[in-house]
């Protein structure tokens, strides 16, 4: 299942790239949320191989996913891949220059099941994709808009 969204800034595309970038801001910002987050290679530079265990509550259980950076093209492109048990994910992150002081940044996410079950989980989930979409797109920004404040 495809999740995506589009977030249109007045900000440039490289300030955008660098806030979109900067792994030790969104960590902060997920352990703000309730998020345990650990980071399983301490290199402090971005870049590819960089990763992550992240631990959270969902539906009254505890979840895990391992989270590494498997792309890191600066200024436009950053690519997550990340599983879990019953999931595999795929984040994309790519700034694209509208004008010298306005940028857009395209945020996707895939998931893909691994299991008879997460495959289940996923159909159901896509009678109500639309109401889902909302939900990703109004999280992303919010997301977004935070990192931007921090």
């Amino acid at each position: 299942m495809k999740f995506s969204t589009r977030i249109d800034t007045n900000i440039p595309a490289s300030d955008l790239f660098d806030i979109a970038g900067d792994f030790s801001r969104s960590e902060r910002a997920l352990v703000a949320r309730g998020v345990a987050v650990r980071r399983v290679d301490p290199a402090q530079e971005p870049g590819t191989g960089l990763g992550w265990v992240v631990d959270f509550n969902w539906r009254g259980q505890r979840r895990s996913v391992r989270l590494d950076v498997t792309r890191f093209d600066r200024p436009s492109h950053i690519t997550l891949e990340g599983h879990s048990d019953q999931f595999d994910l795929s984040i994309n992150m790519t700034v694209v220059a509208l004008s010298r002081v306005k940028s857009r940044l395209l945020f996707e996410t895939e998931v893909r099941p691994r299991s008879m079950r997460a495959r289940l989980l996923l159909q159901t989930a896509k009678l109500g994709k639309s109401q889902l979409d909302r939900k990703y797109d109004q999280r992303i920004t919010d997301f977004v808009t935070h990192l931007r404040a921090a």
